[in-house]
């Protein structure tokens, strides 16, 4: 496009902009977004004409309204869990979904392999296992071993547990990805197994009331690692601009950052296993409350809330920084 051309159809908007300053926060947003379009326009094709100084002198003008009309700074802390960590999820939506999908498929393979062979079951789980799961089911306690033990030691023995598994799901990555698909294809099939003990006996609808109420958190975290792992294993496999050194520094960097958010997801799963799931018997909407408001936090934060902040114009930049036209970030 010639640049009178370019300054024809935009001329009215600019001077709209310039001359009616507006308060409101969505309409300021919007504004500079769209300066910000026109300047990558106009810094690519005119980059020495006067219209490109005009339209960035524009865009840090409402730059300077927002950041002088904030009430209040965000502090880092809040704006890594309020804003840097939602993004992140938002860039790697893909990669969690493939993630997803892949896991699942084994929780399939893994029940319909034990459907069709008797010793697939044992073979995953052990004898042992099995056995006791059989004597709990004889014995009208089909979830007694949530029942054994001390509840504070179970507590760290499943905290460190469900840690270490996601640290590997995450280290795994290193090995091209493979390491951590590995270990969703050992916890898929697993699961799957798992799953099918109670539901051929009659219990599935009565396990999810029961196991899913730690399971949600606990399974959505361990595919979240493993997509941790597999963003730091593409960081290497696909290092784009950068080099693959640098690509994967920041890839696991990325993963990094996913794996902190975990850690006090996994302290909560543990306190669930602990202390509420050995009471099986506790009323249906109590159960239905918690693996409700699990899932609700799980697709919430990870799914729905990125999703939010990406229409609402937030973004990543290449270094990981928070790109806003409300300006939240310091750096």
């Amino acid at each position: 496009m010639r640049e009178s051309l370019f300054i024809k159809k935009n001329l009215s908007r600019w001077k709209k902009y310039q001359e009616e300053p507006t308060d409101d926060p969505d309409e300021m947003a919007e504004r500079f977004v769209s300066l910000l379009d026109d300047l990558s326009y106009a810094k690519t094709f005119y980059s020495f004409s006067k219209v490109t100084r005009y339209i960035n002198g524009l865009a840090a003008g409402i730059y300077h309204r927002i950041y002088q009309n904030r009430k209040e700074d965000v502090g880092r802390f809040q704006l890594f869990f309020k804003y840097e960590l939602p993004l992140l999820f938002r860039k790697h939506h893909r990669l969690l979904l493939f993630t997803l999908c892949f896991f699942l498929l084994f929780c399939i393979i893994g029940a319909f392999s034990s459907a069709h062979d008797e010793t697939f079951v044992r073979g995953v789980l052990g004898d042992e296992y099995v056995n006791m799961t059989e004597r709990n089911i004889a014995n009208k306690d089909p979830f007694g071993v949530y029942k054994d033990g001390n509840p504070v030691m179970m507590f760290f023995r499943i905290a460190y547990n469900n840690i270490m598994v996601s640290f590997y799901c995450y280290i795994g990555g290193i090995f091209l990805g493979v390491g951590s698909l590995y270990l969703l294809i050992r916890n898929g099939v697993m699961l799957g197994v798992f799953q099918y003990i109670f539901f051929s006996h009659g219990l599935g609808w009565k396990s999810i009331l029961v196991i899913w109420i730690h399971g949600t958190l606990e399974i959505s975290s361990i595919v979240i690692a493993a997509c941790a792992g597999i963003v730091m294993g593409k960081s290497i496999l696909f290092p784009g601009t950068r080099k693959r050194i640098d690509s994967l520094r920041k890839g696991a960097k990325d993963g990094i950052k996913i794996m902190v958010t975990l850690i006090p997801v996994f302290i909560v799963a543990a306190f669930l296993e602990s202390f509420v799931t050995r009471y099986t018997e506790m009323p249906l909407v109590v159960s239905l409350f918690i693996l409700l408001a699990s899932l609700a936090f799980i697709l919430g934060y990870f799914i729905f809330y990125p999703i939010y902040l990406h229409k609402k114009g937030y973004r990543l930049s290449a270094e990981g920084k928070v790109l806003t036209p409300f300006t939240l970030s310091k750096q």
